[in-house]
């Protein structure tokens, strides 16, 4: 089906059983992001919530697309397998040959034209999917204000130490002014005054492009950005497309249904008829940029203030019982992840066609950020396959954006098998090599801004063999070598695999060279020591990896010293003030909010009481918030 408006999805949500109405008041600002928090969180209640009194005449509904059953609501299908199908066939129907070689010349002819006819069928087909502008008024101004103010709409701040108010679902539309290509991108939006917001323009991003194209014509760029109408057009404006490409015409094929556009009323550009909300406006880009942030952000940590350009409103329309959509992001797993999974399963055939036909597989697992660590199997058919295969990734999309790369022959989704199987090496320095790229605007790690080191993970050579485990004798005396070199925590049930993942005093440094001696007189060498952050609860096995994934510069922090002709591995994945100052915190809630949704719990309608993940992140901190 096809939703004319997030009512109607709102509906389809309610009947599958997967939203739940919130009638209790609850302010927009922090009081919502820890619910959802909880909730994105929880094994028993990951639903869409429905926020019905928040202080505005809109409705405002968020963590819709927070599970994969939702997800699949959202762009019309079963399961993930159904679009990666749709999108094989596709791409099928396209590349086939027209003509067989082995017919004879009679039959050659006839089954060309043929061939031909049902091409264009086809094409005729795919054409029927490329967006269509409307002349007559659309639903999405049914109501006009030329005289906007923003604190008519739910407009949420996040998180304690953001910046301000953000709105963080926008499809923001552009176009591009030479070639006329429109892009629909999500960029948030920070609030700074009833008609002005920031637009973050990260420099990978084509809104940026089209900034710089405008800034050289020395000509305001029309902007509209929509909120909710079909719960689709979010999608897409998040997906990885190569520039050029329309956002709407991925729409219109998830939806089997061209999306029918209308021209705003004071801007030269056109949105979607169902929109829910349109923001009308534009950025001058002749004018100063303006110092947005910071803001809690997917990766989990604060990105950090910088300049962006200014957006001013000059109409919102909307929609009768519009609803406003909104979502949050912080430490993972959050709603953002299963938009990164509908990605992962619609680009994995594209890009098994852009010449990486070896790829079979691809998880992008929730503690990896997207961007941090890919898991890739492949069929591995000649030496140095695995180094061809990052390097691919590395220069292709969104991808050149990755940092650490695990590739196999294995099941990715399995990831405990993938883990055991890096064990399962007799050296980890055997299976590790290097590069350096561009990273997210968003990497906090690297020296460089939005430059830094890369690493991968090879595990399809076959030369493995570690069989060798510490005994108890042997991890009771490792245990007492660590407490003497000041060691404050470490976790036991890697000590077998001969890992040491600890945590040291920062008073008295952990010195690596004088542990790493005195275990080599004794016992086996160590796998590979990984020092993380006092305060990090070590048995949480996604947390950690989430924190040491995005803590580490693969080139700075991975140190290999060599002791007895042994080679050991050091991965650093410590914050590092001293490195980088100022280093971001990681997100999460005052215990002021924690404590005042702990209060109204009980009259959200919630099933069960869900404790709030900030307090895990408690112990990492001081008392000012700041990475002990």
């Amino acid at each position: 089906m096809v939703y004319n408006g997030l009512q109607e999805f709102v509906t389809a949500l309610e009947a599958n059983n997967q939203l739940i109405r919130i009638k209790e008041y609850v302010n927009p600002e922090l009081e919502i992001s820890e619910i959802i928090d909880r909730i994105s969180k929880s094994k028993l209640q990951n639903k869409a919530l429905l926020f019905e009194n928040n202080g505005t005449n809109f409705s405002l509904l968020i963590n819709a697309y927070g599970n994969e059953e939702r997800m699949c609501t959202a762009l019309n299908i079963h399961n993930f397998n159904e679009i990666e199908n749709e999108i094989n066939a596709l791409i099928n129907n396209l590349t086939q040959p027209i003509t067989k070689n082995q017919k004879p010349k009679t039959n050659l002819l006839a089954f060309g034209l043929k061939s031909k006819i049902k091409a264009l069928i086809f094409l005729n087909k795919i054409s029927g999917y490329f967006p269509k502008i409307i002349k007559h008024k659309a639903p999405c101004q049914e109501i006009i204000n030329k005289n906007p103010a923003l604190s008519s709409l739910p407009i949420l701040k996040c998180w304690t130490f953001d910046g301000g108010k953000f709105i963080t679902l926008p499809v923001v539309n552009t176009k591009d002014p030479v070639t006329g290509i429109r892009n629909a991108g999500m960029y948030r939006m920070q609030v700074f005054s009833e008609n002005t917001t920031g637009m973050h323009w990260h420099l990978h991003k084509t809104g940026a492009r089209h900034f710089n194209e405008y800034l050289i014509l020395k000509k305001k760029i029309p902007i509209a950005v929509i909120l909710g109408g079909d719960p689709v057009y979010a999608y897409c404006a998040s997906a990885p497309l190569p520039d050029g490409v329309d956002e709407y015409i991925l729409a219109g094929f998830l939806r089997k249904k061209s999306v029918k556009l209308v021209k705003c009323i004071t801007q030269d550009i056109e949105v979607p008829i169902d929109s829910d909300i349109v923001i009308e406006g534009y950025v001058d880009p002749t004018e100063p940029l303006v110092n947005e942030g910071p803001f809690g952000d997917h990766t989990g940590f604060y990105s950090l203030p910088a300049h962006y350009p200014l957006f001013h409103v000059t109409c919102i329309t909307n929609r009768k019982n519009a609803i406003y959509p909104a979502t949050i992001v912080g430490i993972p797993p959050q709603e953002d992840y299963w938009l990164i999974k509908a990605s992962e399963r619609i680009f994995l055939p594209l890009m098994q066609k852009a010449g990486l036909p070896e790829v079979i597989d691809i998880n992008m697992p929730d503690y990896g950020v997207a961007h941090n660590l890919v898991i890739v199997q492949i069929k591995n058919e000649f030496i140095g396959q695995a180094h061809k295969v990052a390097h691919s990734l590395w220069g292709m999309g969104q991808m050149m954006l990755n940092k650490i790369l695990i590739i196999t022959t294995q099941n990715p989704h399995d990831e405990a098998q993938i883990f055991q199987s890096i064990i399962s090496y007799h050296n980890i320095n055997d299976i590790l090599f290097f590069s350096t790229g561009p990273l997210d605007a968003l990497e906090h790690a690297s020296v460089k801004f939005a430059f830094g080191g890369k690493m991968a993970i090879d595990l399809t050579n076959e030369s493995k063999n570690n069989n060798q485990l510490w005994n108890n004798q042997e991890i009771e005396h490792v245990v007492r070598l660590l407490k003497e070199n000041y060691i404050v925590s470490v976790n036991f049930n890697l000590l077998k695999y001969r890992i040491l993942l600890i945590q040291s005093s920062k008073e008295k440094l952990f010195c690596f060279e004088n542990f790493a001696a005195n275990i080599a007189d004794n016992l086996l060498f160590p796998y590979c020591i990984v020092l993380c952050d006092k305060g990090l609860a070590l048995n949480n096995k996604k947390n950690v990896l989430w924190h040491c994934l995005a803590n580490i510069d693969t080139i700075r922090d991975i140190k290999k010293i060599n002791i007895s002709k042994e080679q050991i591995v050091l991965f650093d994945c410590t914050s590092k003030p001293q490195i980088k100052s100022p280093w971001p915190n990681p997100v999460y809630s005052s215990k002021q909010t924690i404590s005042k949704i702990d209060k109204i719990w009980n009259k959200l309608g919630f099933i069960e009481f869900e404790e709030s993940p900030s307090k895990t992140i408690y112990d990492l901190i001081d008392n000012e918030g700041f990475i002990k």
